[in-house]
């Protein structure tokens, strides 16, 4: 069964792989991982690159994170800044000592209240934007859910 993401782009992937003149064997071994079928299925959409692979891929192909992501017409939502930033959930629950459970209510826009800024300092640091960046993306994943 495939896993979806909302956020990743095959196509873009694909596209970003020829124009550097790569095939998906090349790519793989350029990013450290086994044969170019993992490649393959990224491309066909049937898996995603978890966001440190996917940092890596962009580092190879000399561009942006984002250009590997769908476009979106909204200021991100945690899940996209923390993509961004090449992180899984659990690597950014250990760097800020936030649970994982807290992770992936934020991103799910499950929660009542506006953490208080003080609680979302170390999600922001770690993320490498404003507070004020993780308090948008925060509304942002709670207007998606509403």
């Amino acid at each position: 069964m495939p896993r979806s993401d909302p956020h990743f782009d095959p196509e873009a992937l694909r596209r970003a792989r020829t124009d550097k003149g790569l095939t998906q064997h090349e790519l793989a071994r350029l990013i450290g991982i086994a044969g170019g079928e993992r490649v393959s299925r990224w491309e066909l959409g049937a898996t995603v690159p978890r966001p440190e692979a996917l940092r890596r891929i962009a580092e190879v192909l000399e561009t942006d994170t984002a250009e590997l992501l769908l476009p979106i017409d909204h200021r991100p939502d945690l899940a996209r800044l923390r993509i961004l930033a090449g992180m899984s959930a659990n690597e950014l629950a250990r760097q800020t000592h936030i649970s994982l459970t807290t992770i992936r209510r934020w991103e799910a826009g499950n929660f009542g209240q506006l953490p208080a800024r003080e609680a979302l300092r170390p999600a922001a640091e770690a993320l490498g934007v404003a507070v004020a960046d993780v308090e948008q993306a925060l509304r942002q994943a709670r207007a998606k859910r509403l």
